[in-house]
């Protein structure tokens, strides 16, 4: 199998939908998606990565189908700023997670690491962990101490559309990398912006999820590229 986790388009976060620049991402990413083959559209119930979806929906003849799981995490992801105040995680300075020795926490530690002890992501990743499983279940492959077990061989190619800092989060508890290298380390997706990982069907009944391609936007004109998330100051649900 194979996953496609795709960033919704340049939003009015305001009225939870797409603007004119957004509308014109999602038909290039729906192009896209159209022209790799996708087989099965997941998206997150909220209206930015429904209509991101549609055009790639519209495309291939096919129905999405809504993961509420899938939605932007809100208030657990603020912590507290240098000057005291609560913030967006996602917009603090990345060298806040690695100083005084915290880029050697592990993935099991990472709540240890002052941001994330700050804020709440510890329950946001676990709802994500949990409900990720299930949804991977369901295609086919079951969790089993980090590998995962092929139930049935599943050879789609599966989109889900959705969120910046759902997409960080979910990367970390695939890959397991720990979650304050992630949030330090790598940058927002652009709108749009694909990430592939391989589910391989290997002989022996065992898989693990291997990353591709990571935030690409090879889909779009320069002028569509648009904002990366850490060059405008969000409210904490606008991710």
């Amino acid at each position: 199998m194979i996953l496609y986790i795709v960033r919704h388009g340049h939003p009015d976060y305001a009225t939870d939908t797409l603007t004119n620049t957004g509308k014109m991402q999602a038909e290039l990413v729906g192009k896209r998606l159209f022209d790799e083959g996708i087989d099965v559209i997941y998206s997150s119930p909220m209206g930015r990565a429904i209509e991101t979806a549609e055009p790639a929906c519209e495309m291939m003849g096919i129905r999405k189908h809504i993961e509420e799981w899938a939605h932007e995490i809100g208030d657990e992801r603020l912590t507290t700023f240098p000057d005291g105040k609560l913030k967006p995680i996602g917009i603090l300075q990345n060298t806040s997670f690695l100083e005084d020795g915290n880029f050697a926490y592990s993935y099991d530690d990472t709540f240890k690491c002052p941001p994330l002890k700050s804020a709440n992501m510890q329950a946001a990743v676990e709802y994500i962990e949990e409900n990720g499983k299930d949804f991977l279940e369901r295609l086919g492959y079951k969790e089993e101490n980090g590998s995962y077990r092929i139930l049935r061989e599943n050879n789609q190619k599966v989109a889900l559309f959705c969120h910046a800092a759902f997409l960080k989060t979910w990367l970390s508890v695939l890959l397991k990398v720990p979650l304050h290298v992630m949030w330090s380390s790598f940058e927002h997706s652009p709108f749009t912006a694909v990430t592939v990982i391989e589910f391989k069907n290997n002989p022996d009944g065992f898989t693990a999820p291997r990353c591709i391609k990571i935030s690409d936007v090879s889909h779009l004109p320069e002028e569509l590229v648009g904002i990366l998330h850490t060059q405008f100051n969000p409210k904490p649900e606008q991710e």
